[in-house]
């Protein structure tokens, strides 16, 4: 038999279909538009009536050389000369339907937990079904949603098996991306396919929206073959010795002169402390702010905004829709998010706020010192204080940026006396800075703006050339817009720390912002201290 394409994998609906829309029409429609695998669903359906439309469909699905598979009967697959089965786990067992079905029969596991997993392996399955990943109406669940972030721990179970994985459960074109980047294991083991249904099937166009979906699976295939993480940076040139100070100081320098162009609008949710003096630094470095947290603006500002920020500094339940809403629409229109989960650790309220988040979109640049990272990460070698870390710190912060990055699929950034930035391939240490930023209130929060904005810049910079903007969850360089971030203002507060007018912290922000105004990118490649690892 041929390798099977589960990449865009249909399952049927008729309950699903707009008014007056054909099931075959509609079935061959999507075909045309990309679907390479069909499961017919039907639960309804007596047994003489289901045997009929599944005779139907596998000769709809024959003419293009698809397999048809049958959703929990093995006797209508049979029947029909279907090409196999898709099993839950309280249907007939694995065995069994191998029994019953023809040698080279295909048989699809539906599997909720690493449990799960581990067994369909046991049992030699030929793909599994992870779900589900995202709540969906099409279906009555009665098992947990798993969310993006828990398929990676299932995947690795796949490690070294020939199993196919196709991930099903309120999957669309709006969130596919977000889907395919951040289900991946540590081993970047990624999904075989994702599972539609409504997407299609509730589509008076079902071939475009076939179409669609199939597009972003060969986007999230491209991106990933240039990356290990998908993401849209020259970082891989490490393993070539093509990625140098030198090299980054360029793409550094570039930014800063089209930030001044460009003029990014930069969206920010951030924290009631810090709002004045994050939209006055913003300005200074040549983008634009808007501070605004209304969840019916997010989808209008997605559009016209360049990155987003998301801050939880004085994070309050009424602003948590805000920011998901925000996100979601960022992911949908491949725009930078840039995280801050300022205090993470300082209550169950906060972990439980930043686990819906980062469940519900893809963060492009997470940035936090050593105890929120840590918090975040789930380690306890580093401990916090509300907002402050304790102790020296991580010891190997290299490796740790690393790892993480890898485990969420985007550039980390370390903050502290030492500054670590990582997109799960390279590290580099940033050596710049001065104590007195540590000495106010915001200067890690004001840092999340300039590297939103920077973010934006790279974003804007991609998709105004065709070679740049190459697929993936979001435009842009974002390692060297985390890294223009961190030197922007950490030079500038060296430079403004030895001017006459700064007596102390409160006198020092008046002038860091004067600082930023006038920095150029001769000055930031001059006293520039960067490591490359």
């Amino acid at each position: 038999m041929r390798p099977i394409d589960y990449s865009l994998y249909l399952v049927t609906g008729r309950n699903l279909l707009p008014p007056d829309k054909d099931f075959l029409a509609s079935l061959e429609e999507s075909i045309q538009g990309g679907v390479s695998v069909v499961q017919l669903r039907e639960k309804d359906l007596d047994t003489q009536e289901f045997v009929r439309l599944a005779t139907q469909s596998k000769s709809v699905c024959d003419k293009y050389n698809i397999p048809l598979l049958v959703n929990d009967r093995v006797d209508v697959a049979l029947a029909v000369g279907a090409h196999g089965v898709h099993l839950g786990q309280s249907d007939m067992s694995v065995e069994q339907a191998r029994k019953l079905l023809p040698s080279g029969s295909i048989i699809g596991l539906s599997c909720n937990t690493v449990d799960h997993v581990r067994d369909a392996v046991l049992k030699k399955v030929d793909y599994i079904g992870i779900g589900a990943v995202w709540g969906t109406l099409t279906k009555k669940l009665t098992s947990p949603v798993i969310g993006v972030r828990g398929v990676g721990a299932m995947l690795a179970e796949l490690d070294g098996t020939d199993i196919k994985s196709v991930a099903i459960g309120g999957i669309k074109s709006t969130n596919l991306m977000r889907t395919l980047h951040g289900s991946i294991s540590p081993s970047n083991h990624a999904l075989d396919g994702v599972a539609v249904v409504s997407d299609i099937m509730a589509s008076p166009e079902p071939q475009s929206a076939a179409r669609k979906l199939k597009t972003t699976f060969s986007q999230f295939q491209e991106s990933c073959s240039r990356h290990p993480l998908g993401l849209n940076d020259a970082t891989v040139k490490t393993d070539l010795g093509l990625l140098t100070s030198e090299s980054i100081m360029d793409g550094v320098t570039q930014l800063m002169t089209e930030i001044r162009k460009a003029n990014p609008l930069v969206h920010q949710i951030t924290n009631t402390v810090v709002g004045t003096q994050s939209a006055n630094v913003t300005l200074a470095i040549g983008a634009s702010p808007i501070m605004a947290t209304e969840p019916r603006e997010m989808e209008d500002l997605s559009r016209i905004c360049g990155a987003l920020l998301v801050n939880i500094g004085t994070m309050r339940a009424e602003n948590l829709e805000g920011m998901l809403m925000a996100g979601a629409f960022a992911n949908s229109f491949r725009k930078p998010v840039v995280f801050d989960p300022v205090g993470v650790g300082a209550s169950a309220f906060r972990k439980a706020s930043v686990k819906s988040l980062l469940d519900t979109w893809q963060a492009s640049v997470i940035k936090g010192n050593a105890g929120e990272l840590a918090a975040l990460a789930g380690t306890t070698e580093v401990e916090s204080k509300g907002v402050d870390s304790v102790g020296s710190g991580f010891k190997d912060p290299k490796n740790f940026v690393r790892n993480f990055a890898k485990r969420e699929r985007c550039v980390v950034v370390l903050t502290g006396a030492v500054d670590y930035v990582s997109d799960g391939v390279s590290v580099v240490a940033l050596h710049n800075g001065d104590e007195i930023l540590g000495r106010f209130t915001g200067s890690g929060c004001i840092l999340g703006s300039i590297i939103a904005s920077y973010c934006a810049t790279a974003s804007q910079v991609a998709q105004a050339d065709p070679n740049l903007d190459k697929g993936g969850i979001f435009r842009g360089d974002m390692f060297t817009a985390a890294v223009a971030g961190i030197l922007v203002l950490t030079i500038a507060a060296e430079i403004s720390v030895k001017t006459d007018d700064v007596k102390g912290p409160g006198t020092f922000l008046p002038a860091l912002i004067d600082t930023l105004w006038n920095l150029t990118p001769e000055q930031v490649r001059e006293l520039s201290r960067i490591t490359v690892n």
